[in-house]
């Protein structure tokens, strides 16, 4: 009889080996994992996994993963979040400079902290936000004004 440990570990490793890794920089795999959480639910929602696992282990090990990832991102060095950041910004629809206008005014980036993540850690992250969101729209000034 597999454990619910036994069964959480492999969905992990299943998830991290075939989506995760295709995926660059801890940013993008935050944001990636963000996406797949409903917002009125907090359910956490994968085609694949659900055809292969119960609900209820591939919820645990979605949000341990989310959780796991969070975490991976405050224990960066801030300089290196900032380039992950960019590189992360910069794949996205409308590019660097659009999607940084509109984290910054919308506060999207709210979306990608797990939900059973402490306060501290909560207000720590949007602290490191917003002060690499103001790094990199210095750096979309520059390029726009052309200096």
């Amino acid at each position: 009889m597999i454990t619910q440990l036994q069964q959480n570990r492999r969905i992990i490793q299943d998830f991290t080996l075939t989506t995760l890794a295709g995926i660059p920089g801890e940013f993008s795999r935050l944001t990636y994992l963000a996406s797949l959480r409903d917002l009125s639910s907090g359910r956490y929602e994968h085609a694949g996994l659900a055809t292969l696992y119960p609900d209820e282990a591939m919820q645990q090990a979605l949000q341990l993963c989310h959780e796991q990832i969070f975490e991976r991102v405050l224990e960066t060095p801030l300089e290196r979040q900032e380039a992950d950041l960019k590189q992360c910004l910069e794949r996205m629809p409308g590019g660097l400079c659009a999607a940084l206008a509109h984290w910054r005014r919308m506060e999207a980036y709210r979306v990608l902290m797990p939900e059973g993540a402490p306060g501290y850690l909560k207000e720590l992250f949007c602290s490191n936000l917003r002060a690499l969101l103001e790094i990199l729209q210095e750096a979309c000034s520059t390029v726009r004004s052309g200096g």
